[in-house]
């Protein structure tokens, strides 16, 4: 006797789930091409029989195929930023300061009431401005506070530095000072210079600041005489990564401007943009339109550089030829 049809499609959708299991790891990519090159030849036998995990594997395969070649006509078609253009922005500050909030309200997403502790972030968005083309790597190692020489090398690798703390947070205001001494100090030990001829360009965000006043545990005048003062390398801003408001949108431009791009870059001055319509540009078939209308687009296949590609750039920073021994050392 024949089982009725809900049992069968129970039966169909549990292979389906089955089979998908195993598509997250390389054995399993692995195993799915085996299995098309198998059901290729099964299929010329016979075309009824076709089991649910050859489908599957000829259905993924195929997207797989597809999604692959857009990525990488996106990657050859966009127009490449010149090195003069390119910044890497490190953001620093304790946990649970709102360090995640305001990057979402950079790359214009909304805010979010539920925390999850972040172990690193990495973002990469690319703008078209009056022609030329942009590039700002954004990084939030917050996982490398145990870890000093990693830190150590992404502060060497930074070229301007979003330091964030939080206003009811005595701890957060003490390691931000901290942070701010330390990368003052890696950046004059990489130029060779005293910490004071150093002029590392970081904004500072008092994040927080929709608090009521008897919440606050750092007051204006601390802040002040932290962050203020003569130090024109160093601007201070208390924000609200929840309300957003001026503060922040002034923070961003600051940002901008310290690392010496075009005020375009913040999150109100451009129009966002996918990547597939930000590779268009390059073609050259939209340039008027371009040109006249900045636009930006998130990345997002971007990937963090590895340790070895950073130390690259910090002994090309450093500018004096070495001896193969001593680079690889």
């Amino acid at each position: 006797m024949e089982s009725p049809a809900p049992a069968r499609s129970s039966r169909l959708l549990l292979a389906y789930k089955s089979a998908a299991q195993h598509l997250l790891s390389k054995a399993g990519m692995r195993a799915l091409q085996l299995q098309r090159s198998a059901s290729v030849a099964a299929a010329a036998k016979d075309k009824q029989r076709s089991s649910p995990l050859a489908q599957l594997a000829a259905l993924v395969l195929q997207r797989r195929r597809r999604r692959l070649a857009l990525e990488s006509s996106a990657l050859t078609l966009a127009p490449a930023p010149k090195p003069r253009n390119c910044r890497r922005v490190v953001v620093l500050g304790a946990p649970r300061v709102g360090k995640t909030s305001i990057l979402r309200r950079f790359l214009r997403e909304d805010f979010e009431e539920r925390y999850e502790p972040t172990r690193e972030d990495f973002h990469r968005k690319l703008y078209h401005i009056r022609g030329e083309a942009y590039q700002i790597d954004i990084l939030d190692p917050a996982g490398e506070r145990e870890f000093p020489a990693k830190r150590r090398l992404t502060i060497l690798t930074g070229d301007i530095f979003l330091l964030v703390l939080s206003l009811d947070d005595r701890g957060s205001f003490d390691e931000a000072r901290s942070l701010r001494s330390e990368i003052s100090q890696a950046k004059s030990a990489l130029l060779r210079c005293p910490a004071e001829g150093a002029r590392v360009p970081v904004v500072v965000c008092a994040n927080k600041a929709d608090l009521p006043a008897e919440e606050r545990a750092v007051s204006r005048a601390e802040l002040l005489r932290a962050f203020g003062g003569k130090d024109a390398a160093c601007t201070l801003f208390e924000t609200s990564a929840k309300e957003g408001g001026e503060s922040l949108e002034r923070a961003f431009e600051a940002l901008a401007a310290r690392a010496g791009l075009p005020v375009e870059t913040g999150p109100s001055h451009h129009r966002r943009v996918s990547l597939r319509s930000y590779r268009r540009l390059g073609g050259g078939g939209r340039k008027a339109e371009a040109h006249a209308s900045p636009c930006g687009a998130l990345h997002p296949l971007a990937r963090r550089p590895s340790v070895n590609a950073d130390l690259r750039l910090v002994l090309a920073t450093h500018g004096k030829k070495r001896t193969s021994k001593t680079a690889k050392k």
